[in-house]
Parts: C-alpha cells; sequence; structure tokens
C-alpha cells in the first residue's frame, strides 16, 4: 500500500479521526506519525488517552508490521509516548515497535519498564528489548558501564522474578553475554526436563555463538515437541554448525507440513552453507508457489551469499603461527 507523506495532514485532521468512533482509522494517516514533529507530538500526548483502547492498540499494532517491513519508517517518540499508556497491551505494543532500535537513551526506559511495571507482558517484552542492547554491548557498540547495568538487571530478573515468562526472557537477551554465569543458568533450564525452559535455552544457546552447545543442540532435533525441534534448528544455524547441514537436508528431502519447522530449517542452511545447500534451496524456489514462501527462499539465498562469501574471506586468513609455518615449509621446499 502506499501511504501519502505525514505533511499531507493537518493534525486537527489526524485528531478527528482518532476520535471519530463511527470509522475505522484511515490506513493512508498511519505514516503521520513516523518522524513526527516535536510539536504534533505534544499535541498527540494530550489527544491519545482519549482515543479508546481498541484503536490505541491497533493502531500502534499497524505501527509495528509496517516498521518491519521499512526501515525508513521511524515511530519511537510514538512508541516512546505509549510506555506510559494506561493499556498494558498498548505498553507491550509499543515497547515491541521499539525492538529494532538500538537508541541507547531507550535502556533507561526499558529498564524501568522491566523492574516496575505491574503486567507480566509488559515486563516480559523489555526483557527481550533489552536483549538487543547485551548484544550491542558485547559488540562495543554502546557504553561499557550501560552493558553492565543491562546485564545485571536481566541476571536479578532471571534470578529473583517468580513469573516464568519474564525468567525465560531475561535468559533468552542473557544468551548473548559473556558474563561467566550465563552457560549455567542455560545448562539448568536446558536439563529442566520443562519444554518451554528448553525452548528458551535453545534460544539463547544460538545467541551466544558458543560451540560448546553443538551437541545439545543437535540431540533436540529428534524432540517430540515441534517447537522445541524448531528452536534447536535455528540455534544451529546461529552456531553455524556443519554437523548439522545433512540433519536438516534430510528433514526437507523427507518432506514437512509445519511450516514455521520448513522456514526455520532453510534459513538454518542459509546460515550454514556448504554442499548442497545452494541446489536444495534454488530447486525449492523454482517449484515454489506461495509467495511467503518465495520471499523467504529469495531472503535464504542472499544470505547464502553473504555466508559464502565470509566463509572464503575466513579461508584467505593466516594467523601469524599458519603463516610462519606455511613460510618454512616454502623455504623447505626450494632446496
Amino acid at each position: 500500500m502506499n501511504y501519502l507523506n505525514h505533511k499531507d495532514f493537518e493534525f486537527n485532521t489526524v485528531k478527528k479521526a482518532l476520535l471519530n468512533a463511527d470509522a475505522p482509522f484511515p490506513p493512508e494517516m498511519i505514516d503521520y506519525f513516523s518522524d513526527i514533529s516535536e510539536k504534533d507530538l505534544e499535541l498527540l500526548k494530550d489527544v491519545w488517552p482519549q482515543v479508546w483502547i481498541e484503536r490505541r492498540r491497533g493502531l500502534l499494532e499497524d505501527m509495528e508490521n509496517l516498521a518491519e517491513n521499512d526501515t525508513l519508517l521511524d515511530f519511537d517518540p510514538v512508541a516512546i509516548m505509549c510506555l506510559e499508556d494506561e493499556d498494558p497491551v498498548a505498553r507491550a505494543t509499543a515497547i515491541r515497535l521499539l525492538w529494532q532500535s538500538d537508541r541507547e537513551d531507550l535502556v533507561p526506559l526499558l529498564l524501568k519498564r522491566l523492574q516496575e511495571d505491574t503486567e507480566t507482558i509488559v515486563r516480559a517484552a523489555a526483557a527481550t528489548a533489552l536483549g538487543t542492547f547485551v548484544e550491542l554491548g558485547e559488540l562495543e557498540e554502546i557504553k561499557a558501564g550501560t552493558l553492565q547495568q543491562v546485564v545485571d538487571c536481566l541476571i536479578k530478573t532471571y534470578q529473583d522474578s517468580g513469573d516464568k515468562l519474564i525468567c525465560r526472557r531475561a535468559l533468552e537477551s542473557l544468551g548473548y553475554s559473556s558474563h561467566p554465569a550465563i552457560p549455567d543458568f542455560i545448562r539448568r533450564a536446558y536439563e529442566s526436563n520443562d519444554e518451554e525452559w528448553l525452548q528458551s535455552a535453545l534460544f539463547a544457546m544460538g545467541r551466544s555463538y558458543d560451540k560448546r552447545w553443538t551437541n545439545q543442540v543437535l540431540d533436540m532435533f529428534t524432540h517430540p515437541d515441534s517447537e522445541v525441534r524448531c528452536e534447536a534448528i535455528r540455534a544451529a544455524g546461529e552456531l553455524e554448525a556443519q554437523d548439522a547441514r545433512e540433519l536438516i537436508i534430510d528433514l526437507l528431502e523427507e518432506g514437512t507440513d509445519d511450516e514455521e519447522l520448513y522456514f526455520a530449517a532453510i534459513w538454518a542452511l542459509s546460515k550454514i552453507g556448504g554442499e548442497g545447500v545452494r541446489e536444495l534451496i534454488e530447486t525449492a524456489l523454482d517449484e515454489a508457489e506461495d509467495v511467503d514462501e518465495v520471499l523467504l527462499l529469495e531472503d535464504a539465498l542472499a544470505n547464502l551469499d553473504f555466508t559464502e562469501q565470509v566463509s572464503r574471506f575466513d579461508m584467505m586468513n593466516f594467523d601469524e603461527d599458519d603463516l610462519d609455518d606455511w613460510l618454512d615449509d616454502e623455504e623447505g621446499d626450494a632446496y
């Protein structure tokens, strides 16, 4: 759908549409909320509480869907405003709207929601959102003090929160962390005999990029629960586990009616790469008729290109010891 530029609408026009209970909110106006000016944001803050709950929720969900498909859209100011919405569903959706954002100034706002909000869905969403900043911290793209604050809060949440969902989301975000306590947290979740905790453990294993977990991940490929198998396959892809390639290819060649499992397997192969992967994905693309499947397979091929480029680059890199050994061999051959 093509959206008009938000400058094509005056605030009073948008306000009237927001408060009109007799008609749906015009979809062409949603773009108004992207890159909203400070002046219009202040006007919106006064009107927003008057908009009924279902419309507030729906608009935030629409913004979330649009932002996922168009990275040029910026709904952050509206999402930040809605962190204080009286409705917990709206607050949680606002946090999801911020999941793609890497603004360090969001951290205090998300920590506040995690620590102080009274609703599980909001705290769980905040725990997930903070995972972005754990990853950024490990990549040294935010301040070390910010990373420490986030990790400490997530660990405390994991250890002290009595709510299973919140604890699981905290563990998943901690998967990115190099903190020495995290492997034990992951291991305990993996060995808990609880399928939901097992899913979170596998999720965290994938985020860790730590090859130590490869055998545990592969062991779950035959788990009776399909969601556990999906998480295991995703984790294998994130770990770029070469031993998973043939297992995933066999699974796809046998066929599956589970769309989520199929999509997870294709994407994992695009991250692992290697013999037979390109041919399998290209064949699947030639035979695909479903639009979503075509898009996934095209994205998987693009990701496979990247995987293969990185692999070639890695093969061209020698560490100093390898280079010295190679030079010694060359000199020996010359005599």
